[in-house]
């Protein structure tokens, strides 16, 4: 490393472990299994699968869940280099302070920015499919978008409660809610796998006639090819992974066990999802849903096997798994903006920063968090809310390509050191491999393919990133000049 820039990373470090107001410190309470259990609780199968799975059996048929392996095998890099970034640096962030760190202050402040945005959606987003389980469980006639944003308000307002009664109610429940999950997941997709099931095989040869179909042809055919859309489409399913790194300083022998609980809940729920998905398109009835299902294709295909009493415990199951997603994003975001906080990145941050309770957590950072995401519910009422669901995946991707990008860096100018967890020979491929996925689906995501849409839906991811970086400008000069240009010197010094 340069010795030029040698002092500003230790500064930067410095900072990022600065303690709170008061001396207070986060505990160091999460063990490898808890770590585990948060992550994957927000990768959550179910709703990884059951999110999507409308859109793809609708827009692409039964071969859309051959995405799957290709997503996952590409996030599985992604996560390979997060192991080795949270083991080098294991602060409370994840995002925000590793592009900080490799790059500086202001590339790290837009990586974080734009990642609280993206998990705030995603609250959002979570919230509203969560309160259409809980309509179908009631039998409620009524499915207004008036009644479901309700709902969903108030599934927000207890997964926050619930994220600011201390660690060990959290890590309770969220075991609670993996059990759920697995019996879920393992469950329903046996109990539709034992059934007669004629279209396995009819999905596997359809699914590969898609593939080849997609891996020919110039850009414009490649990704409007089903395959790719496919990909694209699954690209939601494995975010989250990075949340164990988000709780590092929280998590014993952080850089050891953080790494292994972010790998460890990636492949699990990845094949997981991937069983799951396969029995779920091989019980639809000729691998498809009529027209007349096509807003609840899971209904109608689980409604073909199960009595009605059946269907209702399913169904608890799934809001169940809903609502350990929510609380698994909701801590994650929270410790990120903590981090903001703590480093003095934001508006408020002596408020954000505070840590309340004999588990210290940062209440009033979870409380924020939940406003944002209700805020975002509310656009479940306007014509604005497709293009803040479109931008809540890419969100992700593009969060994810600021501290793959800047390893890369690192390694092209001879900077990357071993770490704790480390790749060997293989970090190298990892880490290039990993940048070209991230560009790849991120591009894939946001690409237009619905030209019978308005045009900022279309455009959704770059008119919202483009949005959001003009307020992160206009917000991160506001802390400048109310921080007295410090925080300005810093990032010329960084640039």
């Amino acid at each position: 490393m340069s010795s030029s820039v040698e002092p500003v990373e230790q500064m930067a470090i410095q900072q990022a472990q600065a303690p709170a107001p008061h001396g207070e410190q986060l505990l160091r309470d999460f063990s490898l299994g808890s770590a585990f259990s948060l992550a994957f609780a927000f990768i959550s199968p179910i709703v990884a699968l059951y999110s999507i799975f409308p859109l793809g059996i609708v827009q692409v048929g039964s071969t859309f869940w051959l995405g799957f392996p290709v997503a996952l095998a590409g996030q599985l890099l992604v996560a390979a280099v997060f192991a080795m970034l949270v083991s080098l640096f294991p602060y409370e962030g994840s995002i925000y302070q590793w592009s900080r760190l490799l790059i500086g202050p202001r590339y790290g402040w837009f990586a974080g920015w734009i990642y609280i945005w993206a998990l705030s959606s995603t609250i959002a987003t979570v919230a509203i499919s969560a309160a259409g389980f809980v309509v179908d469980l009631f039998d409620m006639s009524n499915r207004s978008p008036v009644r479901i944003t309700v709902i969903a308000l108030a599934i927000i307002a207890v997964t926050t409660l619930g994220n600011t009664l201390g660690r060990a109610l959290l890590k309770r429940a969220v075991f609670l809610c993996i059990s759920a999950e697995i019996i879920g997941s393992l469950g329903v997709g046996t109990l539709l796998l034992l059934s007669p099931q004629p279209h396995a095989s009819q999905a596997l040869i359809a699914g590969g006639a898609a593939a080849s179909s997609a891996a020919v042809g110039g850009a414009l055919r490649f990704f409007n090819a089903p395959f790719t859309l496919a990909v694209a489409l699954c690209g939601w399913a494995f975010l989250g992974f990075e949340s164990a790194g988000a709780i590092a300083e929280e998590v014993k022998d952080a850089r050891r066990m953080a790494p292994r609980a972010i790998l460890l809940s990636l492949l699990c729920v990845g094949l997981i999802v991937i069983y799951s998905a396969f029995t779920l398109v091989t019980a639809a009835p000729g691998g498809t849903v009529p027209a007349s299902a096509a807003d609840d294709p899971i209904r109608f295909i689980l409604n073909q096997y199960l009595p009605r009493a059946a269907f209702k415990a399913v169904l608890v199951v799934f809001l169940t798994a809903f609502l350990a997603c929510m609380l698994g994003i909701q801590a994650t975001v929270s410790r990120v903006l903590w981090a903001y906080g703590r480093a003095g990145d934001l508006p408020l941050s002596m408020w954000l920063r505070r840590l309340h309770g004999v588990d210290r957590l940062p209440v009033n950072a979870t409380v924020t968090i939940g406003i944002a995401a209700a805020m975002f519910c509310l656009l479940g009422l306007t014509n604005l809310y497709a293009t803040i669901l479109a931008f809540a995946t890419a969100g992700f991707y593009i969060a994810f390509a600021f501290p793959l990008l800047a390893v890369s860096w690192w390694h092209v100018r001879g900077r990357w050191r071993r770490t704790p967890f480390d790749l060997g020979p293989l970090a190298a491929p990892t880490i290039y491999l990993a940048a070209a996925w991230i560009t790849f689906e991120t591009i894939n995501i946001s690409w237009p393919r619905s030209p019978q849409s308005p045009w900022y839906y279309n455009y959704a991811v770059p008119l919202m990133s483009a949005l959001l970086i003009l307020l992160g400008l206009i917000v991160r000069r506001y802390v400048q000049v109310r921080s007295g240009g410090a925080a300005a010197a810093t990032s010329t010094e960084n640039a």
